[in-house]
């Protein structure tokens, strides 16, 4: 048993998010509970998949006991879609990647400036239409950079050009936005509580907005960054001429920028409240009881790197954990920390795939698998 190990006897708590591009959270759980018990049969495990507020949450939240429910709504590029979000009692967990996300536009096609949030919000109306009263909105994964106007639109605002005609779909038609009219937004939303969860606290315009920061991953152009961010700041503009200081002030506050600016339209328009994704998700997924039970902590994702160490899940689990006093280990694809970094995070090592197959060629097809024999490492290292 090394230095630091379990001595009690051992319950296991897997609490990992998904390996990107190959395993989704609840294979991630699967995976690790098998390689565990190939060297502890009779190990206590406890699986809770986790998430940021990004794609793969509704999952979570059907893997911790959620309803999930569907309903088509329309796709980042005007196809429909079929979404989906979870339902326990009267909340309800929603995803804008599964009405707007990356995931949903053909192979190798990006549509930086006309993709649209419009089935975000036809997502958020079926949830109050099955009688949520409290919304988690994750926010993340997005083909978009509207601002959130396509949403707003879906549940009652009207964008309209100088001409008296509705402003296009996606962030560049922004530009021609003349009047802005919120006061037919669902008035369901006065009596609901949204939350935005997001791990972004960008804003929405500027160096470190939307558009700057995010709109590259969504195939836009240095130019496409340009005039998203000129069409995003005007779009302020003519909201605060509508609803006043609120819109400005909106635009700078965290989580305004997530999800290509949803996250704003969250805010400004749907009285939003924000809070670190993973944060939130672990108060949702029932993690506070789940850590109680644990005596060694399991968490992950596909690359363990700076990125992860600012509020994406393994470092709230991991924050979480440490606070409570529980060790926890970290499974990952690939590694780019380095060991100060990741006790100063509360993980006391990590496994990555890549220390069996370095090859992501052939590491990626195979995460399963190696994932097994990682965890069976583990096992041996801390459980026996």
């Amino acid at each position: 048993m090394t230095d630091g190990a379990v001595t009690e006897v051992a319950r296991v708590l897997v609490a990992a998010d998904k390996f990107k591009g190959s395993l989704t959270a609840v294979q991630v759980a699967e995976r690790v509970t098998a390689g565990l018990r190939r060297v502890v049969p009779e190990l206590e495990v406890e699986t809770l998949p986790v998430a940021d507020g990004g794609d793969g949450t509704v999952a979570a939240a059907v893997a911790a006991g959620f309803e999930r429910r569907e309903v088509r709504v329309t796709g980042p590029v005007g196809d429909p879609v079929t979404a989906a979000f979870a339902l326990r009692g009267t909340t309800a967990v929603v995803e804008m990647a599964e009405a707007s996300g990356l995931q949903l536009l053909p192979t190798g096609v990006f549509a930086p400036l006309t993709s649209t949030t419009y089935g975000s919000g036809e997502l958020l109306r079926a949830a109050l239409d099955a009688g949520a009263t409290t919304i988690v909105f994750g926010v993340g994964g997005s083909a978009t950079t509207d601002g959130g106007a396509g949403m707003l639109a879906a549940l009652g605002a009207v964008f309209l050009d100088a001409e008296g005609e509705l402003v296009g779909p996606g962030g560049a038609a922004l530009s021609s936005l003349a009047t802005a009219d919120l006061s037919g937004l669902d008035e369901r939303f006065a009596s609901v509580d949204l939350i935005l969860a997001s791990d972004v606290d960008n804003p929405l315009t500027g160096p470190k907005g939307a558009p700057a920061v995010y709109g590259p991953q969504k195939g836009a152009s240095p130019e496409d960054v340009e005039t998203l961010d000129a069409a995003l700041a005007h779009f302020v503009t003519v909201l605060e001429k509508a609803i006043g200081p609120k819109a400005s002030e909106c635009a700078v506050a965290p989580g305004a920028g997530g999800a290509g600016g949803i996250g704003y339209g969250a805010l400004v328009g749907l009285d939003a409240s924000f809070r670190p994704g993973i944060e939130l998700m672990l108060d949702v997924l029932g993690f506070a009881p789940a850590l109680d039970r644990a005596t060694l902590v399991i968490t992950g994702e596909g690359s363990l790197d700076e990125q992860t160490l600012h509020g994406k899940a393994p470092a709230g689990v991991a924050a979480a954990a440490r606070a409570a006093g529980k060790e926890v280990i970290a499974v990952c694809g690939r590694l780019a920390l380095t060991q100060d970094a990741l006790t100063a995070a509360g993980i006391s090592r990590a496994y990555p795939l890549s220390a069996l197959e370095p090859d992501p060629a052939k590491s990626i097809p195979n995460a399963g698998p190696l994932l097994e024999e990682v965890a069976a490492t583990i096992a041996r290292d801390y459980l026996v």
